[in-house]
């Protein structure tokens, strides 16, 4: 137990996960945080941010090309990955019980936010965490057309990566101390990342109820 308890903690500590699994594994993660729905608990948007302040320090020894092109790649396939599950098997999600890695509301959560935004989701919701991972497989579960998915995937997919791994890597060249202060950097994107989310469902859940509230008088 022990073991699996010290394995998710790595999971969730991006220092670690760059140190010592480099490239191969920030695109692995990457990959499943954007659209297997079992990885909606893993690093994202401070795992970009990470591991572009690596880069730029040199402690994670690659160029910025191959870095953001491994993780737009990662970031995209993702999302590909997720639309296609939820394409041909999103009926088996709508009906699965709710479980530690699973859990009806995120569905529900992602949906309130397609209302509000449209397609436009798929841009807005890699900046959210959860959101991210639900809203292609959302996309493939009311069979948005594959064209209009994908034109926003990859913008929605340049937009969240160069803005995050860009700009670390410009903090880490320009100011290398920054690494001493990693977990402060967490802890600030932990609160953005929460309010956020939080912010967006309190409004989306209001906007839903206004039409209603109108109709009954």
């Amino acid at each position: 137990m022990d073991q699996i308890v010290d394995f998710f903690k790595y999971l969730l500590d991006s220092k670690e996960i760059i140190q010592t699994g480099g490239l191969v594994l920030i695109t692995l993660i990457i990959f499943i945080e954007n659209g297997i729905f079992f990885g909606f608990f893993l690093p994202g948007d401070y795992l970009l941010f990470l591991s572009g302040v690596f880069a730029g320090t040199g402690v994670l020894p690659v160029s910025l090309l191959v870095l953001l092109s491994c993780i737009f790649g990662a970031a995209v396939t993702g999302s590909l990955t997720g639309y296609l599950t939820g394409r041909y098997f999103g009926d088996r999600l709508q009906n699965r019980p709710d479980s530690l890695f699973f859990k009806q509301k995120y569905i529900e959560t992602t949906r309130e936010y397609f209302l509000k935004y449209g397609s436009r989701t798929l841009i807005v919701a890699r900046f959210l965490p959860v959101v991210r991972t639900f809203a292609p497989i959302l996309s493939g579960l009311i069979r948005m057309n594959f064209q209009y998915f994908m034109l926003y995937n990859v913008i929605g997919g340049a937009v969240w990566v160069f803005s995050l791994v860009g700009g670390g890597f410009y903090f880490g060249e320009k100011f290398p101390w920054i690494v001493d202060y990693v977990h402060y950097i967490i802890i600030f994107f932990l609160a953005i990342t929460t309010f956020t989310v939080i912010r967006g469902y309190i409004n989306a859940r209001r906007d839903m109820k206004q039409p209603k509230e109108t109709i009954s008088e």
